[in-house]
């Protein structure tokens, strides 16, 4: 820690951390685990953003397997050239949306890498069971294609039937090579993320992050926030800035939760109102996507602070990838509006964030109920210290592969990530919200990663879907399982 503390930029902290990890494992996770609150933000959001746009830059050693154009109709063929056989979770993308930061092509293997050391250091995979895929089908990023250092395909994408029948290629030979392995796609342009995922997700064992691992933290923040505003739930209206995977996930995650409290399904969509960049989105607006259509609501058509004075949101979460678009008037206007408004920048990393906690707070005059995507250091406003939550799907997703693999789940429901909220949001301590924190302290996460991963069996083998079912102490059972990094 020494050593690494000794580097001037964080860039320097990733390349000395995915080192240690190349020369010595267990060490690599042990080092993590114990300082997890600083280093969490170098191995993962926001460092990882720049090591992904800079990866050809940094390159030292290959990690992860790369699917290339060239390997059509060889896929099963290279996929078991892999060294490791028991394969148990895959995370893959295809590089098109890394962050808020667009198309990286094969650079977004980061990603993945750094995604499933997340699932070893917070859920106890165990490393040897995790394998990073890049699908690798070309990049639009012009910069990259003229970068003699680019390491993927310097060609234009594959698209249409060309892109779909090379990830069905991949889904199929990942069903032979390695058929316990839990598919988890990341970081997919929006019409692809959701394609793939209503595509694969009743044929196989996989979820997608940014649409159900970003909904479930999202909607364990917004539960958590009404123990400060005293609002319940069901009469919470809420407003989406960005219309993409990640803010669609989070309102259908959401609508999942209002008909639990009791709403129809189309009262609880009439709740949730989602602004682009071409304004409110309303009914009968040209050019919709099929997944913005649900949330389409008869109203006069609207620019953004004007949907705020008209519907009057209890609830606004910002999912664009464009910093800056919270500005004061907004955050005056919220707390014009509420007496604790609730504020959620989600976009990372850092420089991508909607707004700042020092904005928000000071805009509000210390009233506003704030989460972020990314960490933030806390903010000091007259005698009050703010420790903002970041609402960092690392508190969902692990717990629920972990879970995926105990019990050997047939596939992943909806309904297993609305348990993994409710179970997120009781871990909320009094004392976390009183530091105006709507997540508990990352220091908990093996332990918040176990109670999740509980609850997910649990649901499972409720609903049928645990082909190997946990008989008597689940939790004892995969504390047993989960990798441990100590000497």
């Amino acid at each position: 820690m020494g050593n690494l503390r000794r580097k001037e930029f964080d860039i320097e902290r990733y390349i000395f951390l995915m080192a240690l990890l190349g020369r010595n494992e267990r060490l690599f996770f042990r080092t993590i685990l114990d300082n997890i609150e600083e280093t969490l933000p170098l191995i993962y959001t926001p460092t990882v953003g720049q090591a992904c746009q800079e990866y050809a830059h940094i390159f030292r050693q290959t990690r992860g397997l790369f699917l290339t154009r060239q390997d059509r109709g060889n896929m099963r063929d290279t996929m078991r050239n892999w060294p490791e056989k028991d394969i148990k979770v895959i995370v893959v993308t295809d590089g098109e949306r890394i962050l808020g930061l667009g198309d990286l092509g094969a650079n977004g293997m980061g990603i993945s890498v750094g995604k499933l050391s997340l699932y070893t250091a917070c859920a106890g995979v165990h490393p040897h069971q995790c394998l990073p895929v890049m699908l690798d089908v070309g990049t639009k990023n012009e910069e990259l294609l003229r970068d003699p250092l680019y390491i993927g395909t310097k060609a234009p994408r594959l698209t249409g039937n060309e892109y779909d029948d090379f990830v069905e290629e991949f889904v199929t030979a990942t069903q032979e090579v390695f058929p316990e392995a839990l598919i988890q796609f990341e970081d997919f342009l929006t019409p692809n993320a959701f394609g793939l995922l209503n595509r694969y997700r009743d044929r196989v064992l996989c979820f997608n992050d940014d649409i159900q691992g970003t909904a479930s933290v999202a909607l364990a923040g917004v539960i958590a926030s009404t123990r400060i505003s005293k609002l319940k739930f069901k009469d919470l209206r809420f407003m989406f800035l960005g219309a993409g995977s990640a803010a669609t996930g989070i309102a259908d995650l959401m609508v999942e939760a209002c008909m639990a409290a009791g709403h129809s399904e189309q009262a609880a969509r009439e709740h949730i109102w989602f602004v682009d960049s071409k304004g409110l989105v309303v009914k009968g607006r040209a050019n919709l996507k099929d997944h913005n259509l649900p949330y389409a609501h008869q109203h006069p058509e609207s620019d953004f602070l004007g949907a705020i004075r008209s519907i009057k949101p209890h609830v606004l979460i910002g999912a664009t990838g464009r910093p800056e678009t919270f500005t004061q008037e907004v955050i005056e206007l919220m707390s014009e509006i509420n007496e604790r408004p609730t504020i959620f920048a989600l976009s990372n990393p850092t420089s991508r964030a909607e707004c700042t906690p020092q904005q928000a707070y000071e805009w509000s005059d210390g009233r506003v109920i704030f989460a972020s995507g990314s960490p933030f250091a806390p903010v000091t406003l007259g005698d009050r210290t703010f420790r903002p939550g970041q609402g960092n799907n690392v508190y969902v997703f692990p717990g629920v592969g972990l879970a995926a693999i105990a019990c050997r789940a047939s596939r992943i429901t909806e309904e297993m990530f609305l348990v993994a909220a409710h179970t997120l949001a009781d871990m909320v301590s009094e004392e976390d919200l009183a530091a105006g924190s709507l997540y508990p302290a990352l220091t908990r996460i093996r332990e918040i990663s176990l109670a999740i991963a509980v609850a997910v069996v649990e649901n499972a083998q409720s609903a049928g879907l645990a082909r190997s079912p946990i008989h008597g102490d689940i939790r004892g059972t995969l504390e047993k399982m989960m990798y441990d990094p100590t000497y």
